[in-house]
This record gives C-alpha cells, sequence and structure tokens, in this order.
C-alpha cells in the first residue's frame, strides 16, 4: 500500500491529537511564587510533585503507533469487496537491504522509523542467524515456564510444536500472479489449508539501534481448490508457535527446495501476528464510530498498540542475551 496513495491518507482517521482525555493526576497547587517563578526558587529537593500529562492535561497522541493503526485499518477497510478470505496481519523480524550494496539499509536517523512505501531503494529480508533463531527459543521457552508459575504478572502462554509442509503451485489463470499453497501435516500427510495470498501491502520499520528492522504485512488468504498438476517449489517448517493473549509468535526454521533434488536453503524466521482474524476485522469496523460504545470504538487502536509493543519488544532483543530488554 504506497503512502502515497490518494486513497491513503495518513492520520487521515481523525483531527484530534489525542485519543482520550485520561484522568489528570491530582497535583497540589504551587505556592504563588514558585508559579511566578517556574520553580527556580523551589527548594533543591530531589522529590518531584506530582505532573500533569501535558500542558492541556491529556497524553499526546503517539504518532508511531496511529500511523501503523491507520494503515492496518485501511488495508481491511479498502480491500475488494469481492475478495473473501482470512485476513492475516503479521510483524516479521528481519533486515532492510540496500539494493545496490546488499548491505543493511543505512539512513539519517538515530531511532525507529516508519519509511514511506516504495521511497527507499530496498528490500525486507526476513531471515536471521541460527544463533538468533536459537535465543529466542530460549527466551521464549522461560517467558513459557514463567507464565505457568503462580503468580506470573501477565497472562499464560500456550505452546506449540509442529512440522508442515507447504506447497506451491503456479495458477491456471496465466494473468494470475499468486501462487496457490497447500499445507499439509508433515506427518501424516493431512491437508490443513489450500490456500492464494493476496498481498494488500507491508509496511517497514527501520531500527538503526538494533541488530533487526521488522516489517508489518497485511495480506487476504483466500481458500482456493487443490490445484492439477506438481507444485514448482517446497518447503519444510519445523514451527513453534507461543500464544499470548490475542497474539501468536511462530518462531520457524524453513528448509525451502526450489527443484526436486535440488539443494536445501536454511532459513529462521520469526513472525508476530493476530490470533483472531474476525475479531480485528469487526474491531476496525467499529473503529471510530460512534453509534458504538467508547470501548468497542477504541478496541481496535488497543489491538494495534499491544501489536507494536510486542513488535518492539522482539526486535529490541535480536542481540542476543538472557534477558528481555524494553
Amino acid at each position: 500500500m504506497d503512502a502515497r496513495d490518494p486513497h491513503y491518507v495518513s492520520g487521515s482517521e481523525s483531527d484530534v491529537e489525542y485519543a482520550h482525555r485520561p484522568p489528570k493526576r491530582v497535583r497540589r497547587t504551587p505556592p504563588l511564587d514558585r508559579a511566578r517563578t517556574n520553580g527556580r526558587n523551589a527548594s533543591s529537593s530531589s522529590v518531584l510533585p506530582p505532573l500533569s500529562l501535558s500542558i492541556l492535561g491529556v497524553e499526546p497522541l503517539d504518532e508511531f503507533i496511529r500511523e501503523v493503526a491507520d494503515f492496518i485499518h485501511h488495508s481491511i477497510t479498502t480491500r475488494p469487496s469481492d475478495l473473501h478470505g482470512e485476513i492475516e496481519v503479521e510483524a516479521k523480524i528481519g533486515v532492510l537491504r540496500d539494493r545496490v550494496t546488499g548491505n543493511r539499509l543505512q539512513l539519517p536517523v538515530l531511532v525507529e522509523t516508519i519509511l514511506t512505501p516504495k521511497a527507499a531503494d530496498c528490500h525486507f529480508e526476513s531471515n536471521m542467524s541460527q544463533a538468533q533463531h536459537q535465543h529466542y527459543n530460549i527466551l521464549l521457552n522461560k517467558l513459557k515456564e514463567a507464565s505457568d508459575k503462580p503468580g506470573y504478572h501477565s497472562s499464560s502462554i500456550a505452546y506449540t510444536h509442529a512440522h508442515l509442509v507447504d506447497s506451491f503451485y503456479v495458477s491456471e489463470n496465466p494473468r494470475d500472479r499468486e501462487k496457490i499453497r497447500v499445507t499439509r501435516n508433515d506427518k501424516n500427510g493431512e491437508v490443513l489449508s489450500t490456500v492464494k495470498k493476496i498481498r494488500l501491502g507491508n509496511l517497514d520499520v527501520y531500527s538503526p539501534k538494533r541488530a533487526a528492522d521488522w516489517r508489518i504485512s497485511v495480506n487476504v488468504e483466500v481458500p482456493v481448490p487443490h490445484p492439477i498438476g506438481s507444485p514448482s517449489y517446497s518447503r519444510r517448517k519445523d514451527r513453534i508457535s507461543y500464544a499470548h493473549e490475542e497474539f501468536i509468535i511462530d518462531l520457524t526454521q524453513v528448509t525451502s527446495y526450489s527443484a526436486p533434488g535440488s539443494q536445501p536453503e536454511l532459513l529462521h524466521e520469526l513472525e508476530l501476528e493476530f490470533a483472531n482474524s474476525q475479531l480485528l476485522a469487526a474491531a476496525a469496523a467499529k473503529r471510530g464510530d460512534e453509534s458504538f460504545p467508547e470501548s468497542e470504538r477504541s478496541a481496535f487502536d488497543e489491538l494495534i498498540r499491544v501489536f507494536v509493543n510486542n513488535a518492539r519488544i522482539l526486535a529490541r532483543n535480536a542481540e542476543g542475551g538472557s534477558a528481555v530488554t524494553s
């Protein structure tokens, strides 16, 4: 989805500069002399009195999260009406690379930044080293174990381990660029899904202070009949999934075969996605609609806020180490 598309106007969902007015923090009235001197004559005590959220008493809107929310909302609500399938919104951990040099992208920014779609001459590589993959595996396993203990500070984490095979077939329609993907259980051959993935848009996030960047993708997986003939290529996936509340983290080792008898390519991937596409679509439909209670109007933005938080936590732990950094 190109941000320059006239149908995608950044921040167009609302002209309000903050999502809501949270309760103002209690603050004592300063003495008249302190108010006049802006505190310059105040005591040198290091105890800071309670502060207002801002001069208006509200928290300014986080533009980063709002940009992500607007992008995903636009992608979902403007998809073709005849496109029926399951909405997939995911964040992939990887690296943005310069198309000319092949090196990691270098931009004159100091902190995490959303790139204007198609403006930078780069591509996203959704792969990581085996050491990073192992680090994430250890980190997520520790979180899973901790969540099973009494008194854990958050919701429990569910764990599944699957061995899958994806086979890709060229569509019979020569004008159809999307391949058909057939996913089977590698243990018993059971067909789990036969779909065609339609890409609605990508949003790349460049993280100069971190070892990894990330990409947000919005797609629709359309169910289709099982194709005829032989697949053009296939891949085996050894996948560990960690489910926490409304999100799933997939840690996958992918063995890809470009042709029968060819040398396999080994990739390591990490993806974060929404667990319930119906819930996300319903929340998107109610976003900002005054006919619904405030809790339902704001549910979409709350989902995106936590989605971004999770993606940031994952990207910031790509360096390795034993502790989760915030």
